[in-house]
């Protein structure tokens, strides 16, 4: 029977192709819509992880409480253990210091007079280690407009708005002002060795990156960090694997009642990531309820166009005395094959397409300009393994929906005004 209903879909192509346009349209932008989605929020995650959170954060319970502050002193204080000690007991991770700090970016003329100041965030990051892997996880070698990235001590790289701004070239001169770990006043010239455009308005307004050791230096954070963060080996943040370690350490090292004492915190628990982690996560079950309704009414639609043209075919084959519920179950074993061809044309395309914006993406920084969340100014799309059967949902679900809704009126022919129809 599948074999002669295929054979009858292929033959007579005005009672399949409109419906399996449709199905294939709303599985392409299902697979399209979802995989963008996911693809957006993975790599807003993915940014603030490297810039900002990590997958999990270790810092004093005092620090968290203030951390828009940047309050270095109430900073990490004997890392040079601590951080063994994490690679020791949780190796599923790397762990890397961090050194914050805000500042005032001073630009001097020839004499050494102030030409230009601006207000700057600071990083301090491991450029010196051969092991370190912070300027890939950062992207500054992709991001860099000018100059390299810092190979000696006193080096900086500063964001190119900044540089154009104050009209600073690689080569040039910065001191940054700033406050130390003890609260006393923190001053350091750098050359500039680079500039960089992360694309993101909330680091490009003005920023200095450092290396750690420059930054303890500066700050008089011997033995001292900011903040330790830990990236899962795996790439990709993963809630209980984060929580696993988060619920460890704190059990062991966390003491509720010392402010000074270091706490550890998931990417979830920071900058509301959580709500945005769960929107995605969400996003394609809610996408694929929107199609499976829509396109069930569509299809409904269709299939109950497509029934007032093959009215007088289901009259013969009643006429003929086959049974209502064979016709009916035929039906719907023909929207189950138009659903499935239609489903696998729609994925092939979506697919493609999605697969295009994951190489290219869409920018949207012109739009993001004042924007003043950690956002990736390249929206991209992400291929993942659900994307290869997300689109039966729809596109069998719908199908069938429809044509059961429509084929009821089979069972509402009645006898005597069939026949009545074959006489005329």
């Amino acid at each position: 029977m599948i074999q002669f209903i295929f054979k009858g879909i292929i033959r007579d192509r005005s009672r399949s192709t409109l419906p399996i346009i449709v199905v294939s349209i709303g599985v392409f932008l299902t697979v399209l819509l979802s995989g963008w989605m996911k693809g957006i929020f993975t790599d807003m995650i993915d940014m603030n992880a490297n810039f900002s959170t990590g997958h999990v954060k270790i810092i004093t319970r005092a620090y968290a409480e203030n951390e828009s502050q940047i309050p270095n002193d109430l900073a990490l204080l004997g890392t040079d253990t601590l951080v063994p000690l994490l690679q020791k007991q949780f190796p599923q991770a790397e762990w890397v210091e961090r050194i914050q700090f805000g500042g005032l970016l001073d630009v001097p003329d020839k004499n050494g007079e102030t030409r230009a100041q601006g207000p700057a965030f600071g990083k301090g990051i491991d450029f010196s280690s051969p092991e370190s892997k912070e300027a890939s996880r950062l992207n500054i070698q992709h991001s860099l407009v000018q100059g390299t990235l810092p190979t000696k001590r006193g080096e900086a790289i500063i964001t190119d708005d900044f540089a154009k701004r104050f009209n600073v070239k690689p080569g040039d001169k910065v001191t940054v002002f700033g406050s130390t770990m003890d609260g006393s006043m923190a001053f350091k010239t750098f050359i500039v060795s680079g500039t960089v455009r992360f694309g993101s308005t909330l680091l490009d307004r003005g920023a200095i990156i450092i290396d750690l050791a420059d930054a303890r230096d500066m700050l008089d954070m011997d033995n001292a960090a900011s903040e330790v963060l830990g990236y899962l080996k795996t790439g990709q943040y993963n809630d209980e694997e984060a929580n696993a370690i988060r619920d460890s350490f704190n059990t062991k090292y966390s003491n509720p009642s010392d402010e000074f004492s270091p706490v550890a915190q998931t990417l979830r628990q920071q900058n509301s990531l959580g709500q945005y982690l769960d929107m995605a996560e969400n996003m394609s079950a809610i996408m694929t309820f929107i199609f499976v309704f829509a396109m069930s009414i569509v299809l409904w639609n269709s299939g109950l166009l497509a029934g007032l043209r093959r009215y007088t075919e289901y009259g013969i084959r009643l006429a003929l005395g086959e049974n209502k519920g064979h016709i009916y179950k035929t039906m719907i074993y023909e929207a189950i094959l138009i659903g499935i061809i239609g489903t696998i044309i729609g994925s092939i395309i979506g697919l493609a397409a999605t697969y295009y914006l994951q190489e290219v993406g869409l920018d949207f920084s012109s739009m993001t300009k004042n924007v003043t969340m950690m956002l990736p100014p390249v929206y991209k799309a992400k291929i993942t393994p659900e994307l290869f059967y997300i689109g039966f949902f729809p596109g069998l679900i719908a199908t069938v929906l429809g044509n059961a809704l429509a084929g009821f009126a089979i069972y509402k022919r009645k006898t005597a005004r069939l026949f009545r129809e074959l006489e005329v």
